[in-house]
């Protein structure tokens, strides 16, 4: 019993005796609820990760899934995690006594025509030997357990890492898809556009040939028309462009997807008021950040301790004889036992520089952590506002649009009762075709916001309410 707490004294003492400041989280502050966000008697709740899929579309959810499954920038986050892992078990085994099994034969022909004294025994001799040997480093002052605790939190760091970049990615898929599909709306509206004015182009034609109409009108119906069909080879371009990233991202370079509406995709569950800031708790790069501030810290104490003298205990066991019997007999036997100890004395001052050296980069690492901390607060902030601006947006470009469609129909009706001049249908054609593409970019900016506010809080939120109620 004396023995046990003798060992749990000792066991006490070393862990008491770790040089270096001892890890706790900076305070950071922050308003109670993001800038733009409704206030609310409870905390929102917090949601799954997977979040695109609010957005309610099934091939959204399958090239998301798809990227995550085969994108290259998650598979070599995937092995900077691996590479984090092994370097952690490989700090930790200076914590464990190291042993090395080593042997060695030879054998020595001696000669009797030299002057020196002859070995005692025969001319040919042999020599076997076989031994246990052990060192282990005391970790009186906590280096190797601050360098332990150093790697555990960059294994967190690339961890968190891994978790950044898969965000990333399921971001950048989300929002090039949804870039993909306002283009196949703006084509079909172009493509719609570029009809209208080929039947305005007939209709100006018959009424030149028929004397009712000038040249003039001809050539203006005939610019038009050419417009919109380069505005239709652009936006055809664009979309390859987008539909070449989503291959990448998901690594199936042959992707190809059917034209689809991006007016068809329903606008994601409203954010819930009242958006407490501690959800950006759930945000990767803050958890990454923090780790790299808690590694560097753990740092300090290992700068420190190289400071104190290094305590070494080593010793050996094993045989040696000439023969191979004798060496597990009693005689043959051979063992040693010793401690070392190792101070600096003078370095020209590179230790001190060295402790110096990890205080600024902690130095660094907090601000970086807080630089982190206050730059997710104003993209949720942002992303707040976004929402908010871009669904008021989306309200006023579909009464432009209600206003230029009515705007052209009176147009052509007086056009063609000779009451207008072709300018004045003109002048409506392109107002309505500014006015529906405003429409869909409108669209697209909001489902942006969207992804851009889950984004910047990690994650979604509970739906409460559809798209129907904005």
């Amino acid at each position: 019993m004396r023995r046990g707490l003798l060992a749990g004294c000792g066991a006490l003492a070393l862990a008491a005796c770790m040089v270096g400041p001892d890890y706790e989280r900076p305070a950071v502050p922050l308003p109670g609820a993001f800038a733009g966000a409704a206030p609310a008697a409870a905390p929102a709740d917090s949601v799954p990760a997977q979040w695109w899929r609010l957005f309610g579309d099934p091939t959204l959810n399958d090239l998301v899934a798809t990227a995550l499954a085969n994108n290259t920038d998650i598979f070599q986050a995937v092995g900077r995690v691996e590479e984090a892992d092994a370097n952690l078990r490989v700090v930790n085994s200076a914590l464990s006594p190291q042993l090395t099994l080593g042997g060695s034969a030879a054998r020595s022909a001696y000669s009797n025509k030299v002057a020196a004294p002859e070995p005692a025994g025969d001319l040919l001799q042999n020599n076997l030997l076989l031994e246990l040997s052990a060192s282990y480093e005391i970790d009186f002052w906590g280096k190797l357990r601050r360098a332990s605790e150093a790697a555990r939190a960059t294994d967190l760091s690339t961890r968190y890492a891994k978790d950044v970049v898969t965000l990333s990615i399921a971001t950048l898929t989300t929002e090039t898809y949804f870039a993909l599909r306002s283009l196949d709306a703006q084509i079909a509206s172009t493509r719609s556009t570029l009809e209208s004015r080929d039947q305005t182009l007939g209709i100006v034609r018959r009424r030149a040939d028929a004397g009712l109409a000038s040249d003039l009108d001809v050539h203006q119906a005939e610019g038009v028309r050419s417009d919109a069909a380069f505005l239709l080879d652009e936006f055809l371009r664009q979309r390859d462009v987008a539909e070449h990233l989503l291959g990448t991202l998901t690594g199936e370079l042959a992707l190809s997807l059917p034209a689809g509406d991006i007016a068809q995709l329903p606008v994601p569950a409203l954010p819930p008021p009242g958006l407490p800031s501690e959800l950006l708790e759930r945000r990767p790069d803050i958890h990454q950040a923090e780790q790299d501030l808690v590694a560097a810290n753990a740092e300090i104490g290992v700068a420190k301790a190289m400071l104190f003298p290094t305590i070494t205990l080593t010793g050996g066991f094993g045989g040696e004889s000439a023969a191979l019997a004798g060496l597990f007999t009693l005689p043959g036997r051979i063992w040693t036992f010793g401690a070392g100890l190792s101070a600096p004395i003078f370095e020209g001052g590179r230790l001190v520089a060295e402790v110096d050296v990890q205080y600024a980069r902690r130095q660094q690492s907090l601000a970086s952590y807080q630089k982190t901390i206050q730059t997710s607060f104003r993209e949720v902030s942002d992303a707040l506002t976004n929402v908010r601006q871009y669904a008021a947006s989306e309200r006023d470009a579909q009464q432009s649009v209600d206003a230029a469609s009515g705007a052209l129909r009176l147009a052509n009706i007086r056009y063609e009762a000779g009451y207008a001049q072709f300018l004045d249908v003109l002048d409506s054609q392109r107002t309505l075709n500014l006015s529906q593409l405003a429409l869909i970019r409108s669209r697209q900016n909001l489902l942006s916001a969207d992804v851009d506010l889950m984004t910047a809080l990690g994650g979604g939120w509970q739906p409460e309410a559809r798209a129907a109620e904005r």
